[in-house]
């Protein structure tokens, strides 16, 4: 009698409910990253994975990261990754390789958040309304201060006390209007300063290096300073070459261009900022919104020094610069 008057009550329970008696609750779902970049910035990636690991999060385990790399400087390519990236529905892509990788997701997507690493100007660049308010499904961190031209510029004369003319190489167009403008305003403003004439080299693009070089020996240039975009980021080696063959002097924006062989490197650090990117995504699997996320700027640079590079120029770098360095390679 006991166990009929049970399955009567049972059954006449509203249908709603049966799963409080029967089933578990429904497992969460496990968080989906798209990774875009090109297969020039692949070194970065193992920095990304520790600051989502610091963060709790193992790939293959309680996260699912989808890869999409363009070839090389192929930057065409990214459009069309971007693209599968969204068709994968993954939760939020985060964008490195600097300005056209971030382009390439905001043109992808106005709805999946994106997390963009290493952009030189993210408001010029249309990417965000405003550092502090991004206001779209876009923030991240942005590599790039105009100030940092000034110090390129110093190092090179502590490096190199007696230089007076310095040619600065740019890519023409590569870092958006604005930013080339106050950059150029810098770096004029620190010549002045510093009491050494500048001559600004822009090349185009990677066919127009050799046109480039000439017009550096040209102007008689006695050290250089490369502001990085990613088309000279992918010619570092042939930047490299150039410099110790005709024995210049040079300062790079980031520490590949001297773990390739240049001379020194002042700027952001790109493993800390990919690491920080991790605490954006962390934040947005959260429930956190892109828009109300702000733009951070660096807030750690590194000198870094290569010895065996400064032999090969002939060059004694004094003490005092190697005391401040964050590293020095021998």
């Amino acid at each position: 009698m006991q166990r009929r008057i049970f399955v009567a009550v049972l059954g006449g329970l509203p249908a709603v409910l049966w799963p409080l008696v029967g089933e578990a609750e429904p497992a969460a779902k496990t968080p989906r990253i798209g990774y875009l970049g090109t297969d020039l910035t692949k070194g970065a990636r193992e920095a990304f994975l520790q600051g989502l690991r610091d963060l709790g999060y193992v790939e293959g385990r309680n996260v699912v990261i989808e890869y999409r790399y363009g070839e090389g400087q192929n930057f065409e390519q990214l459009p069309a990754l971007a693209a599968e990236l969204v068709a994968l529905k993954v939760d939020v892509i985060v964008a490195i390789a600097g300005t056209l990788t971030a382009l390439a997701a905001q043109q992808a997507t106005g709805t999946i958040p994106v997390v963009f690493i290493a952009v030189g100007d993210p408001v010029t660049s249309g990417l965000v309304s405003s550092l502090a308010r991004p206001g779209g499904n876009i923030t991240g961190l942005s590599a790039l201060t105009p100030e940092l031209v000034g110090k390129w510029l110093e190092i090179l004369k502590q490096a190199t006390p007696a230089i007076s003319r310095v040619a600065v190489l740019r890519q023409s167009g590569g870092m958006g209007e604005h930013t080339d403008q106050l950059v150029l305003t810098e770096a004029a403003n620190a010549a002045r300063i510093l009491g050494v004439q500048l001559q600004v080299i822009e090349p185009r693009g990677p066919a127009d290096l050799n046109r480039a070089f000439a017009e550096i020996i040209g102007a008689r240039a006695e050290a250089l300073a490369v502001l990085s975009t990613p088309m000279l980021y992918g010619e570092r080696t042939q930047l490299v070459d150039f410099a110790v063959k005709h024995r210049l002097p040079t300062v790079f924006s980031f520490r590949s261009y001297v773990d390739a062989g240049g001379l020194m490197s002042y700027g952001p650090s790109i493993p800390d900022m990919c690491r920080r990117a991790a605490t954006y995504v962390d934040k947005i699997l959260k429930g956190a919104r892109p828009a109300d996320l702000p733009v951070e700027q660096p807030t750690k640079f590194e000198l870094i020094i290569n010895l065996k590079t400064a032999k090969a120029l002939g060059l004694t770098v004094p003490q005092s610069l190697l005391l401040r360095a964050d590293a020095v390679i021998e």
